[in-house]
């Protein structure tokens, strides 16, 4: 996959972000059991620090200490053994959801800040990034929240700010923000998908594919697939962002169905493409039905079946 970026400090933005976390592939863990990333010592202002109290430590099962925190500390609570956990500063709470847990601790333009992954959890669905920092020495705490559910973006930390690149689906686009403790967040740029310039149908390796998702890296299925959905690519394309792998055929198909995080049974996605016939095939489960693109009546009865037995109507 390939990413256009637009917008003022493109190249600079690049040379600090890290690489965008594919939340929505295939394969990927639950918001709820991946693994906190270890602070990076080669990333300046990354301090090591303990993980926050919450209800257990995921490694071991042990509950966690609070963290200390400019002159305060951070402790996660979860009232409820199915509840919600909420992060507070000082027994005053600034954050709650079902999944919270402290990512690291860094230093932008001399600040601290504490970075905490904070969302709902659930299949395919990366947490959204809190940012709490003392603006002075002394005063109060002040947070913002960087991203929405399922796939927000990764913090990538500087000298002087953190950068949030998003991974962005076919047929998708999304900002690129910038935080720092002097200007706040700010918007840098425009991701856009870009399939591998030069890829055609005979590129297709099917053993290298870990969802259907990855076909449309294919700059032929790209274009094909972009021709025949149009608006709807989006929509159809995330409909396939909680799968396995794909399968295949003999005869050159490749194909595989899967789901909209947070909705699966109903709006689920089928997707064929057939590389001897040059040709791709998309499904649809909406609250009207299923579309289909190219019309049903158009598709060999093979594929049409394959499809009817991954996806069925509400």
């Amino acid at each position: 996959m390939r990413l256009a970026l637009t917008g003022v400090g493109a190249i600079a933005l690049l040379a600090v972000a890290q690489p965008p976390a594919v939340a929505q592939s295939a394969g990927q863990a639950p918001a709820t059991a991946v693994a906190k990333p270890s602070p990076d010592s080669a990333s300046p202002g990354v301090t090591d620090a303990p993980a926050a109290d919450g209800a257990s430590d995921p490694a071991t099962g042990d509950a966690l200490p609070p963290l200390a925190f400019e002159g305060g500390r951070f402790t996660v609570t979860q009232p409820e053994q199915y509840g919600e956990k909420i992060l507070s500063y000082d027994g005053k709470e600034i954050a709650r959801d079902y999944f919270v847990m402290l990512d690291k601790v860094v230093e932008v333009s001399g600040k601290k800040v504490a970075i905490y992954d904070v969302g709902p959890g659930g299949n395919a669905c990366g947490p959204a990034a809190l940012l709490v920092w003392k603006p002075d020495a002394g005063g109060g705490i002040e947070t913002v929240r960087i991203g929405e559910d399922c796939g927000a973006p990764p913090a990538a930390v500087s000298d002087y700010n953190i950068v949030f690149l998003p991974y962005v689906l076919p047929g998708a686009t999304a900002l690129v923000q910038t935080w720092s403790p002097e200007t706040g967040l700010t918007t840098a740029g425009e991701l856009s998908f870009s399939p591998e310039p030069g890829t055609g149908w005979k590129d297709l390796r099917p053993s290298k594919l870990q969802s259907m998702i990855d076909t449309l890296r294919n700059a032929a299925v790209y274009r094909a697939s972009r021709k025949l959905l149009g608006k709807r690519m989006e929509e159809v394309v995330t409909g396939l962002s909680v799968s396995g792998a794909p399968e295949t055929t003999k005869m050159g198909l490749i194909y595989g169905n899967g789901c909209t995080p947070h909705a699966c049974g109903a709006a689920d996605s089928f997707m064929a493409v057939d590389t001897r016939n040059k040709a791709v095939y998309f499904a649809h489960q909406g609250e009207k039905g299923i579309d289909a693109w190219p019309a049903l009546k158009r598709w060999p009865a093979a594929i049409r079946g394959l499809m009817s037995a991954a996806i069925a109507p509400n």
